[in-house]
């Protein structure tokens, strides 16, 4: 059985001529939480965005539990077992909130699946406002049923793309929440973060990027004993 439930191994990946990635290597545990850090520009969505097959490495492999799905169609790795949480939510609008859920929905063999009452359960606000349309939520409800679709398919491994991103702090304090209980679920997550403290707070591992190169990594709690180890990678002071 494989010890980690998703191993990147030297991806090279591309915007046309651009070289993006540069020999990118790291592994995440299972039931772990591995947040991915850097400034902007440092390559961070075009990490997720490789593992989730919306953008090719060119060389490199990427392995989830022990089979590869580097250079496979997005739908084919969805399937597989990996979601995405994108940058921007990317919700459907003109959808209701249970129409985004159901729309989602995976059947896969995993110990305890997601369904739409879970989510609900783990985001009530979304149970509220089930039958609204998706474009006239919050951008903090948004977030949350973004992180709920990505639910439905039941993934083993859950990508979140800047999910704080644009939030106030109560409602960051709610999205964290949430991660923590997706966390404790047993899920392994990949969180590219801006916000330190909140990274920091759900971070088993960390690692940080540097213009499409690993320049750090380590345990949270190596950070956390020693915060200059990530501070002078991302200008945090």
């Amino acid at each position: 059985m494989a010890t980690d439930a998703l191993v990147i191994d030297k991806i090279n990946s591309y915007y046309g001529d651009s070289h993006v990635l540069h020999d990118v290597s790291m592994s995440l545990k299972r039931s772990s939480l591995l947040a991915l850090l850097g400034r902007n520009g440092a390559g961070k969505s075009t990490t997720m965005m490789t593992i989730a097959g919306l953008v090719t490495a060119k060389t490199g492999e990427i392995s989830l539990f022990g089979k590869s799905v580097a250079r496979q169609k997005p739908e084919t790795i969805a399937r597989a077992g990996i979601r995405l949480v994108p940058q921007g939510r990317r919700i459907f609008p003109s959808l209701s909130v249970e129409e985004n859920l159901k729309v989602a929905a995976q059947s896969r063999d995993i110990q305890k699946p997601w369904n739409i009452s879970r989510v609900y359960e783990l985001f009530p606000q979304l149970k509220d406002r089930s039958k609204q349309k998706a474009g006239t939520l919050s951008g903090g409800e948004q977030q949350m049923l973004a992180i709920g679709r990505a639910l439905m398919g039941n993934p083993d491994v859950l990508l979140l793309d800047e999910p704080s991103e644009g939030l106030a702090p109560l409602i960051v304090a709610e999205v964290a929440r949430g991660i923590k209980e997706i966390k404790n679920e047993g899920l392994a997550i990949i969180l590219v973060e801006q916000n330190f403290q909140l990274a920091m707070s759900v971070a088993d591992d960390i690692v940080i990027l540097n213009t499409g190169r690993i320049a750090y990594q380590g345990t949270a709690a190596e950070v956390q004993a020693n915060p200059e180890l990530a501070t002078k990678h991302l200008g945090v002071f």
